[in-house]
């Protein structure tokens, strides 16, 4: 009879606690905030890692030897085309927004021409052919002027985790390259790395 006594005891406690820390839970609340204001929930990769890593990698990139020596070779301005940035961690990274982010940099450096590269490119490509057998021969003409890509940019995002029970320590390496189209070389290689430290919070009474 004791032992019934005790366990009914211990049933009422702690449901009494549950109903307690039920009723210290907040509802759901939403805010919206600037998209430029830097927001850290996880600790993993997010829009302002993205854009960070972007608009440091590039003017690196933008600033080395192999811009200055084709402008003089060529007298105009290199085609760059960012091809495809391989996703190597285990987390889910929007490879084209990252895409979108280097392309923004370049242009917004107005040291080269961007044009648009992967599956995007094949639909722009069939409106303009679509558009050749509808239009006039000047139209026409001038739809086929596609500009030839000098160098294609291909990358890498990789990434090591320490967990522990109450830290985690999350290793960002981006990883890009510059490839001259005409003879496979690579004319620039770029790392831009990133660490963050996240601590595990705690339930306060």
């Amino acid at each position: 009879m004791k032992t019934s006594y005790k366990s009914l005891s211990l049933f009422v406690i702690g449901f009494t606690m549950l109903g307690i820390l039920a009723g210290c839970a907040s509802p759901s609340k939403v805010m919206r905030v600037d998209p430029n204001q830097p927001v850290d929930l996880s600790g993993k990769w997010n829009d302002t890692d993205s854009k960070k890593v972007s608009d440091e990698i590039i003017p690196a990139c933008l600033n080395d030897s192999w811009s200055n020596k084709f402008m003089e070779y060529s007298g105009r301005l290199p085609v760059v085309m960012v091809a495809t940035v391989y996703n190597k961690t285990d987390e889910h990274i929007s490879a084209d927004t990252f895409i979108s982010d280097l392309e923004r940099a370049m242009i917004e450096s107005k040291r080269v021409r961007v044009v648009q590269g992967g599956a995007e490119l094949d639909e722009i490509r069939a409106i303009r052919q679509g558009q050749t057998s509808y239009t006039d021969p000047a139209v026409r003409d001038y739809l086929q002027k596609e500009l030839g890509v000098d160098y294609v940019v291909q990358g890498a995002i990789n990434k090591i985790s320490d967990i522990d029970a109450n830290r985690r320590v999350y290793y960002y390496q981006v990883d890009l390259e510059l490839i001259d189209l005409k003879t496979t070389e690579k004319v620039w290689i770029g790392q831009q790395k990133l660490k963050k430290y996240v601590e595990k919070g705690y339930y306060t009474f």
